[in-house]
């Protein structure tokens, strides 16, 4: 059975337009139902110098999603996809993650007095689910959950109600490693998540063949999704255009990192040139003090000849 790589933003957006198949992928990473879904993708586009040449735009497609669990909570959840990993990502994401807690539309009206009608305006909780193409430096677990720990420093107890500030100010994340994706898969989530094993991939890297005996029928309808992807021609067009852009993008990262390593190089030699001439500097004004004592020192024995009443032989001058 072949199924689109959900690897490429245009897949990914279309397999979670689909309510039913947003819910079942975000509702079984983070391990809650997920009663109600407004997902929303942000698109925003950059410019970039291509080599000093032309400029070229690149849209990043980031995703974001308002959920109600079955408790009646509320949680704006920030997606992430990443398909190559550049130097800049983190600062990027940072700034991405302050621009959603400044957000109004990320906000909720809490009730402080109902017989007084007494509103205020409060941030939703975060939680970020981070997909990326690429492995963390230390750890090779599939998928990682970063869980907020809420202590009473002096007990050590866990404080058990939840506060607006802490809410409103931090959050959870779940990190998902897409090449450690290939291993056996012990979870509910890992059955599910082998829609992204790259090793299953064919072809042009826009294609991944799975044998769908071994997905368990829940997951299915994230299957019959990526299949009707599969199936647009629209959508192998854009990824095409992904690879094209990814492909200026790895240039112009090479362009950038080998301009970053002859700055370098250049500050260095600058560095040791000033350090030559620091040395040379110091040389000419210990030869200048020297010069200086000497001087003095015969200064000093031309007086005392000339108090003895003996003329200096200056024939070796």
């Amino acid at each position: 059975m072949l199924i689109a790589n959900p690897m490429y933003d245009v897949v990914f957006k279309f397999l979670l337009e689909d309510q039913i198949a947003a819910k079942l992928l975000i509702g079984t990473i983070i391990g809650e139902e997920i009663l109600e879904l407004e997902f929303r993708p942000q698109e925003r586009s950059h410019r970039v110098d291509a080599g000093g040449e032309r400029f070229l735009t690149v849209y990043r497609m980031d995703f974001a999603a308002r959920i109600r669990n079955a408790q009646g909570e509320e949680r704006q959840v920030l997606i992430e996809l990443q398909k190559a990993k550049f130097p800049t990502d983190i600062m990027r994401f940072r700034r991405y993650l302050g621009s959603q807690y400044r957000d109004p539309d990320n906000t909720r009206l809490v009730n402080l007095d109902e017989a007084k009608n007494r509103q205020v305006r409060q941030g939703l909780p975060l939680l970020t689910i981070y997909f990326l193409g690429h492995r963390l430096e230390h750890s090779t677990a599939p998928i990682i959950r970063v869980r907020r720990d809420i202590v009473d420093l002096t007990t050590g107890e866990p404080l058990t109600e939840k506060e607006p500030f802490i809410e409103g100010l931090t959050h959870d994340s779940y990190i998902i490693q897409i090449p450690e994706l290939h291993r056996e898969r012990r979870t509910e989530v890992e059955q599910m998540l082998q829609i992204f094993d790259q090793g299953r991939v064919i072809d042009d890297k826009h294609v991944l063949e799975l044998d769908e005996a071994e997905v368990p029928p829940a997951y299915r309808p994230l299957i019959r999704r990526l299949q009707l992807a599969y199936a647009e021609r629209e959508i192998a067009e854009v990824m095409e255009l992904e690879d094209e852009i990814l492909d200026e993008l790895r240039e112009h990262e090479r362009a950038q990192e080998w301009l970053r390593q002859q700055a370098e190089q250049a500050r260095a030699q600058v560095e040791q040139i000033q350090a030559q001439i620091e040395q040379v500097r110091t040389q000419a004004e210990q030869a200048q003090a020297e010069a200086a004592r000497e001087r003095e020192r015969n200064e000093r024995l031309l007086a005392l000849l000339k108090q003895a009443g003996i003329e200096p032989d200056r024939t070796s001058d």
